[in-house]
């Protein structure tokens, strides 16, 4: 079995100094060690969780992993770059999805850094391909990948998804340089055509589509001198759930026990707390192809319900 690892992380490059993570009070509203909300309030509640954490690309659903992810660590020792890559990797299977051995290439990349913000604007200037693909909803456009490059949050993210036809896997959207070929009767003559791929749709259906949303690579920047004292343990819990979910860096839990309330002072949770783990497992199970945002987060919202109810059961 897995030793698990607690360390405090701070200095230029993930000095290593043993402590003991410990669990902040977190507020009695919508708290999981004594749930007061019952009945229509825990549907509320639910939404509200949603409406806070969920961050799609454009108008679209949320995206999700589809079939497997590989999981990479880079400037990191390779004790804690392991643990890292370890807790994401048990969660993607935790979610019945697979987690690829190495040597694969990463479609999760977690970077430490001592210096976040001039990293990310490094990586960015480099490797501007990365962020914004050039696909219609497959990414959070221009402004936002400034809030990222500027940002002092001592973790950051950027998600790249893309809708794909439900029952070939294809993607959808037209991107920069993709081509189709005309049908003609002179082969030596093919004219080609720049447009969005065809998707069939078998069912008629206003609310429906036949169209999934799929993440294609999650960047997350860990900020190393800005972790104050963190446990390795919250931090890879706090990795695990902003890589494997589309979430906003703005979002207001407050009133939620939340691991995304880590560097809230006073607010800091052990760990991935029952909504966190009801959000991915709803995440990871509801229907996809709804049209509209509202309608795909209001059926999210009825998912993460049933899994937050399962775990915490209403009085």
């Amino acid at each position: 079995m897995r030793n698990r690892i607690t360390v405090a992380l701070s200095g230029a490059l993930l000095g290593l100094a043993a402590t003991a993570a410990t669990a902040q009070e977190i507020g009695e509203i919508y708290r999981v060690e004594d749930v007061v909300v019952v009945g229509r309030r825990l549907d509320e509640a639910a939404t509200r969780f949603v409406a806070e954490v969920a961050a799609p690309a454009g108008n679209r659903g949320t995206a999700r992993w589809d079939e497997g992810v590989c999981v990479g660590a880079a400037n990191f020792t390779p004790e804690v770059a392991q643990y890292l890559v370890d807790r994401v990797s048990d969660m993607v299977r935790d979610l019945g999805l697979r987690a690829h051995e190495p040597p694969c290439h990463p479609s999760i990349l977690i970077i430490g850094t001592t210096d976040g913000a001039a990293f990310a604007s490094d990586l960015v200037s480099r490797r501007p391909k990365l962020f914004v693909v050039g696909g219609s909803g497959m990414d959070q456009g221009y402004d936002d990948l400034a809030v990222f490059q500027r940002s002092d949050a001592p973790v950051r993210w950027w998600h790249v998804s893309a809708p794909v036809d439900d029952e070939t896997g294809l993607i959808a959207v037209r991107l920069p340089g993709m081509h189709s070929v005309v049908p003609t009767t002179d082969p030596e003559n093919l004219m080609l055509e720049n447009h969005a791929p065809t998707v069939t749709r078998n069912f008629a259906s206003r609310l429906r589509q036949p169209l999934r949303d799929v993440m294609k690579r999650s960047i997350v920047i860990v900020d190393v001198d800005r972790l104050d004292g963190t446990s390795l343990e919250q931090l890879a819990d706090y990795v695990t759930f902003v890589s494997l979910a589309q979430v906003d860096p703005e979002a207001d839990l407050s009133r939620f026990d939340s691991i995304l309330n880590l560097f809230e002072p006073g607010r800091a949770p052990p760990g991935l707390s029952a909504w966190d783990l009801a959000y991915l497992e709803g995440l990871y199970s509801v229907r996809q192809g709804y049209v509209g945002r509202n309608a795909h987060a209001s059926a999210l919202a009825r998912s993460i319900l049933e899994a937050y109810e399962a775990r915490v059961p209403r009085e």
